[in-house]
């Protein structure tokens, strides 16, 4: 953040606010962690907060402190829309354009109340009164603690608002492992320990407690792994009957992708899941090196993200996308092969 938009921000904050704090639509660890934290910090502030996420997200992540508080605009669409319209201020968490957050896009779109974006995914649009994008964070949840650092109160840093700031490090950084954790990314983590974040505890919460139904649909995605080794590419595909004969549940399917990046030599993966309901193909995508899944999925599949991390959708079938898919890949043969 400039010198100018901190002023901003301290003249904002200076006086009592109504604030809801939004996610984006399927919020993940790194969009929850950053939520309920600013939700903490602003809270001891005197501020009234809320946070609105736009559906439901997984019960890996419903542990994190100050998760009971969390609203669900599809649960409870008229407190929801209570918050907002009364919202003096509204800070949008981990996206950077008002699409990402569904059927809550023409609510904000017509609120009131001054916009402040965290975030660190490209191309940001500019409805925000104060924009914080850096797109060479790890995470929004590190940029969280920035925010916090630059308002020169890291001290309100408590272990509830540690903890959710690490989570959603731990989660967006794929345990530390992607190229965006930086020195700096763990000096943040190392003062998030120090703060009360218990860093075996938070893994065990969100990798160790898998269901029976997961670990099936896990090897139901594996045995469905398609390898392209000409094209260093490796993609997993979900039919809708797929999931329900394993009894899937949000989050269910979430690192799936990453599976095929294990593989020796595959610098490409993904994954296609069908969402009969919504008449689509999700598509998460991930690459290591210099291949830009980000650009891939912007070009071919009306998505976006990261260089090394994205998602897309197709409204084709899942023969159809696969087909489509696999045409794309061949225009792609030199760059999969620098």
């Amino acid at each position: 953040m400039n010198s100018a938009d901190i002023t901003t921000v301290k003249s904002i904050l200076s006086k009592p606010q109504k604030i809801a704090i939004i996610p984006h639509r399927n919020p993940d660890g790194d969009a929850m962690g950053s939520c309920l934290a600013l939700h903490g910090f602003l809270s001891k502030k005197g501020h009234t907060v809320a946070v609105i996420a736009p559906n439901d997200y997984p019960k890996f992540l419903k542990w994190m402190p100050g998760n009971d508080s969390v609203i669900n605009f599809e649960r409870e669409n008229p407190k929801a829309k209570e918050v907002i319209d009364t919202a003096t201020v509204i800070f949008t968490l981990d996206f950077n354009d008002l699409s990402r957050v569904g059927q809550m896009e023409s609510i904000l779109q017509e609120a009131k109340a001054d916009f402040i974006m965290i975030d660190h995914h490209q191309q940001p649009s500019d409805y925000a009164k104060v924009t914080y994008s850096d797109v060479t964070m790890s995470s929004t949840c590190e940029m969280v603690y920035n925010f916090i650092n630059f308002l020169g109160e890291t001290d309100q840093i408590d272990a509830d608002i540690a903890t959710n700031l690490y989570t959603g490090i731990m989660t967006d950084t794929g345990s530390f492992k992607y190229r965006s954790t930086s020195s700096k990314t763990h000096r943040v983590v190392a003062e998030l320990i120090d703060k009360g974040a218990d860093n075996m505890e938070i893994h065990r919460e969100v990798f160790d407690t898998n269901s029976p139904s997961r670990l099936h649909l896990l090897g139901v995605a594996l045995s469905n792994m398609v390898i392209l080794p000409e094209y260093r590419t490796a993609y997993i595909t979900l039919t809708q009957d797929e999931l329900d004969h394993n009894d899937f549940k949000k989050g269910d399917t979430e690192g799936f992708v990453n599976y095929g990046l294990t593989l020796e030599g595959i610098i490409f993966a993904l994954i296609f899941i069908e969402h009969r309901e919504e008449g689509i193909i999700k598509i998460s995508l991930r690459s290591v090196g210099d291949f830009s899944v980000n650009e891939f999925a912007r070009a071919h599949f009306n998505g976006g993200g990261h260089n090394n991390a994205a998602g897309g959708r197709s409204e084709l079938g899942m023969e159809e996308t696969i087909a489509r898919f696999n045409e794309i890949l061949k225009s792609y043969k030199n760059k999969l092969n620098p």
